[in-house]
């Protein structure tokens, strides 16, 4: 089990430069409860299960629980517990001047949303900006993956 209070930043990424910097790793996701209390997850990166209570307390922090779980049980929740859709992504993980950005390449229903985010020590660490970081949607709720597995975003309608 680990317990944390993660502090993040999520941006859309604006180009393919980041590409070949790392490798992916599949990753897939579900939801067994989300809104307006806790969120509570179901992940398999890889071949690896986990277990994810999330509470938020600001926009950009939040009280983690995770729990690695067998894999056979986190595909029996994903599929038979899941209250919204799958969320499928390659996940990349890429160093940059200290800092770790992972790389966000979804699939499926949330194909062609590309978005990067990066993990800190405290809400208002500096930290330097990959010329292929894009617009900040920290804190916009619909790019937050529980908001993407109610509603996805292939659904989003332009303008």
């Amino acid at each position: 089990m680990s317990y944390a209070i993660e502090i993040e930043k999520k941006y859309l990424v604006k180009d393919d430069s980041w590409r070949g910097l790392a490798e992916g790793i599949l990753y897939r996701q579900g939801y067994l409860s989300s809104g307006q209390g806790p969120t509570v997850r179901v992940r398999l990166v890889g071949e690896t299960g986990y277990l994810t209570i999330k509470g938020r307390s600001s926009d950009f922090s939040s009280h983690e629980f995770e729990y690695e779980i067998p894999p056979e049980e986190a595909n029996a929740l994903l599929e038979t517990l899941a209250t919204s859709s799958i969320i499928e992504k390659f996940r990349h993980k890429i160093d940059y001047d200290g800092f770790t950005w992972e790389v966000d390449e979804f699939l499926g229903e949330n194909l062609g949303l590309i978005m990067a985010e990066i993990e800190l020590e405290a809400e208002d660490q500096d930290f330097p900006l990959p010329a292929w970081i894009g617009e900040e949607v920290t804190g916009d709720g619909r790019y937050y993956n529980a908001s993407l597995a109610r509603n996805p975003y292939t659904n989003w309608s332009e303008g």
